[in-house]
């Protein structure tokens, strides 16, 4: 098990090490965003802009358009909140090809509290055009987006939490390609959608549900924007229930994404989205804050049990 975090380091360092127009910026987070190895290897390619989240973004397109390949590295809750004005006119508006790297997203500063949860990022980066949002699940899936990020010449989000994941292996789509979800376990009876760090538990719920005689799909939606299309519309034909699970608020988020094109598309199928509520959110660990709002193994379970029976 190792954390996307560490991955994503370990690639951009691999990435640095074959090509010096990979650049890290960052906003005082050379530890958190796992850039001490990268700043010791390659310290005339990482720029320190301190806890400047404007400027970071700012800084990060200029070197953008002067041909460089940067990495925008900072805290999810800061970066999408604080810099949101520069990622939609400096980066999106402009078509400069930064890397906008979301650390510790969701609430994987746990204690932190509110502060530090990025519960909003998806909603506000989806209304922003010519930025595509991609969740990494695992390893693998981290990898490669990083890799695919430092090869395209458009914006791109990523965005990743802290803890340590198990990998997924081998799924029924072993190849990663932007705006294609990963199929990671077949099943007949319902589908559950997630993204990031909801994958695992919805693979957990999965066996708990095989042990009552039910087969769920689980599917990485690794990219929510641009979505599968393709992938939902066999789906919403299929007709079988469908849930989404996001480490994000119910509102514009994944959720909502993909229930907006099965309802546009004429597809009509029992849906749920779980995700953090509109209400006061509580303080705690990542798993403590999981298990109380049911972004669980168990709590999906029952969500899908709920699903079925009506």
């Amino acid at each position: 098990m190792k954390a996307n975090l560490e991955v994503f380091s370990e690639t951009l360092q691999a990435l640095a090490a074959q090509d010096r127009q990979v650049v890290a910026v960052t906003s005082d987070s050379r530890g958190s965003g796992k850039l001490v190895p990268f700043g010791e290897k390659f310290p005339d390619q990482i720029v320190e802009i301190g806890i400047a989240e404007q400027n970071l973004v700012g800084v990060a397109a200029g070197l953008a358009a002067m041909g460089k390949k940067a990495f925008a590295v900072s805290p999810a809750c800061f970066l999408t909140a604080r810099s949101l004005e520069q990622i939609k006119n400096d980066v999106a508006y402009s078509d400069n090809p930064v890397r906008l790297i979301g650390i510790s997203a969701g609430v994987s500063y746990g204690a932190l509290g509110s502060t530090h949860h990025s519960l909003h990022d998806f909603a506000a980066l989806r209304a922003i055009h010519n930025l595509p949002i991609v969740v990494p699940a695992d390893a693998f899936e981290t990898e490669q987006a990083i890799r695919y990020a430092a090869a395209t010449d458009k914006p791109i989000y990523i965005r990743f939490g802290k803890k340590n994941m198990p990998d997924l292996g081998q799924s029924l789509s072993p190849n990663f390609e932007i705006g294609k979800g990963r199929i990671i376990r077949a099943g007949t009876d319902l589908s559950l959608i997630a993204t990031g760090e909801t994958v695992w538990p919805c693979l957990q719920a999965a066996e708990l549900l095989a042990e009552q005689g039910i087969s769920a799909q689980v599917i990485s939606l690794h990219t929510i924007k641009p979505l599968d299309t393709d992938l939902l519309a066999n789906l919403g034909a299929a007709g079988k229930p469908i849930i989404t699970v996001e480490e994000h608020s119910v509102h514009g988020g994944l959720g909502e994404a993909v229930g907006s094109y099965l309802f546009q598309q004429g597809f009509f199928v029992p849906f749920q989205i779980m995700g953090f509520p509109d209400e006061y959110t509580v303080t705690g660990s990542q798993t403590e804050i999981f298990d109380h709002y049911g972004l669980s193994g168990a709590g999906i379970q029952g969500v899908a049990l709920n699903l079925l029976n009506r």
